[in-house]
């Protein structure tokens, strides 16, 4: 073993398998002390990345829950572990490990450019070890690995032949959204949301009928999305009530903060767009509703917001299983069977990736002021039923 090896090791058998700050402040500092260790302490640290793709986490899993748990620099530093661990990954990965990994290395450059102080060696080590810390300990997850190769690509005209997906679609309704959430006048937002929700409606019925038509082995995938604090569970209702109104499962993982969402393609990527569009909604009404109870005399309660974000998340809910229902009962032709079979498939896969399940209820709603005002803005956000679309 050689003289850098022997000092990470002394480091890792100090700090990593203790919890106390004394073992940490051991480790940090053989680490610190020695400077020819770093390139293997890194190389470690990129083996602990690799050591959790293996038990099921993606990248974005990876650093979010880093965000979750430590500080801004030991996310910092566990996206350059991501990004570096990736370069030698020699593994197929699908369109959206390659994407998270876009984004991290977008971060990565900003962070960079706009990075303080740098720390000095001691502080170094120790963030180095408390991340080490929590790689070390994440459990296993449900792999999504196998659903990218079936979720990544569609046949199209051409049997046996691929293309990417339509990307241009996404991004024209990205567009759509984001106008919709930036603009003061209701009325243009009802228009501008209208028209997302017409196209991801098509984009849905468009890929589920070319799927069948070309006999295409399609199969549902999986991606997980982030819930975040603080009103977890109102946002995981929020979620829930998205993948339902659009063909898909969502199953909350309350303790490592995230909801994995089960469904085909076209409708994972709705759900992700709209999820994120209405909790921006939802954030905006939230902070409107609290200064005019504000300017009113009422201080700035918890309980209000609470309350608020159940009584949107319930009511979005409503408002989306109708849309839902309505769509369903005004298909016809060859599309109600397409999307029938899709939902079995859809439950099955759900079922079979979690077998045990509880249902999760919404608590400490006791602010009666915030749950009407959050109702309200339930009903005024820029969520239409899909466009009713006939099969050919």
């Amino acid at each position: 073993m050689s003289s850098t090896s022997s000092t990470v090791e002394r480091a890792f058998a100090a700090a990593l398998y203790a919890d106390s700050d004394a073992a940490l402040d051991t480790g940090a500092s053989l680490l610190a002390a020695d400077p020819a260790s770093d390139a293997e302490l890194a190389r470690r640290g990129e083996e602990f990345v690799a050591a959790a793709w293996r038990r099921g986490w993606q990248p974005a899993d990876v650093v979010r829950i880093v965000r979750r748990e430590l500080d801004d620099v030991h996310e910092r530093l566990a996206a350059e572990l991501v990004l570096a661990e990736a370069a030698r990954d020699r593994t197929a990965r699908g369109p959206r490990w390659t994407a998270q990994l876009a984004e991290l290395a977008e971060q990565a450059e900003s962070n960079r450019s706009g990075r303080p102080d740098r720390l000095d060696r001691f502080q170094y080590a120790t963030a180095a070890l408390e991340l080490y810390r929590l790689l070390l300990r994440l459990p296993t997850l449900e792999p999504l690995d196998a659903h990218a190769s079936h979720a990544s690509q569609t046949p199209r005209a051409s049997e046996g032949s691929t293309v990417p997906r339509d990307t241009r679609m996404l991004t024209r309704i990205r567009a759509l959204l984001a106008k919709a959430e930036a603009t003061g006048f209701p009325e243009e937002a009802e228009a501008l949301s209208a028209k997302a929700q017409e196209l991801m409606a098509r984009h849905s019925i468009d890929e589920a009928l070319l799927a069948a038509r070309t006999h295409a082995k399609d199969a549902p995938g999986a991606c997980r999305i982030g819930v975040d604090p603080p009103y977890e569970t109102a946002k995981a209702v929020l979620l829930d009530a998205v993948a339902g109104a659009n063909r898909c499962r969502a199953v909350w993982n309350e303790a490592l903060g995230f909801s994995t969402v089960v469904g085909f393609e076209p409708d994972l990527e709705a759900v992700e767009l709209l999820h994120t569009s209405l909790l921006v909604q939802a954030t905006a009404a939230m902070t409107k509703a609290e200064a005019a109870q504000r300017a009113g005399g009422r201080k700035r309660t918890k309980s209000f917001r609470q309350s608020f974000l159940a009584a949107y998340a319930h009511r979005i809910g409503d408002r989306l299983a109708e849309a839902a229902e309505g769509q369903v009962t005004a298909t016809a032709g060859e599309l109600l069977p397409v999307l029938a079979a899709r939902d079995v498939a859809v439950t099955d896969e759900t079922e079979r990736m979690f077998p045990d399940t509880v249902t999760t209820r919404l608590r400490g709603v006791s602010d009666e002021a915030g749950w009407h005002e959050g109702a309200a803005a339930a009903d005024r956000a820029q969520v239409n039923p899909r466009t009713r679309l006939q099969g050919p």
